[in-house]
């Protein structure tokens, strides 16, 4: 009953009107739905496979997830996908122009990424765990929508984290 009491003085000095504390309700509310766009998942809920076609509902929680997709890029990076991509991109393999050989379907590109790689020296899925894959995969798809002040912004946040063959360690 005291920390309801709280509530209440704490409304009454913000000048809501009433002893309901309905208005940090319906804020709390507001405050954390505005979040889903980033929300990020820890435990059993994490894909421990590849996706299976293109109607997965798994999908759209990595696509529309402004953080997976971010992550996508810090891992594209990582594991030195710009070294055939370029670092935009937009090399001799571009992904930027949605012209795609196998497909740009999410189950398609996900696919080339773990197993399709033509002179890779292994296969990317043996290499990099299966979330990190439906990351990179839901980075690369967005690659066409994101803008290059933002991919420059990326950039600069990953100065001293692993870059492929390029890392020496981290920045001292």
């Amino acid at each position: 009953m005291k920390a309801l009491d709280r509530v209440r003085g704490i409304g009454k000095a913000a000048g809501v009107a009433g002893n309901k504390p309905s208005f940090f309700i319906v804020l709390l509310t507001l405050a954390t739905a505005g979040c889903s766009a980033e929300s990020r998942t820890v435990g059993p809920d994490l894909p421990q496979t590849p996706p299976h076609g293109a109607a997965d509902p798994r999908i759209a929680r990595y696509e529309r997830n402004v953080y997976q997709v971010s992550q996508g890029g810090r891992y594209f990076t990582w594991y030195g996908c710009g070294a055939c991509h370029g670092a935009d991109a937009t090399g001799p393999s571009n992904l930027n122009d949605q012209q795609w050989a196998n497909g740009s379907g999410f189950d398609q590109v996900y696919r080339f990424i773990a197993t399709g790689h033509p002179g890779a020296l292994a296969r990317y899925g043996e290499r990099i765990p299966t979330e990190q894959l439906w990351q990179i995969t839901a980075y690369v798809r967005t690659l066409p929508q994101l803008k290059p002040e933002k991919r420059r912004r990326q950039d600069v946040d990953q100065v001293g984290e692993g870059q492929g063959a390029k890392w020496s360690g981290p920045v001292s």
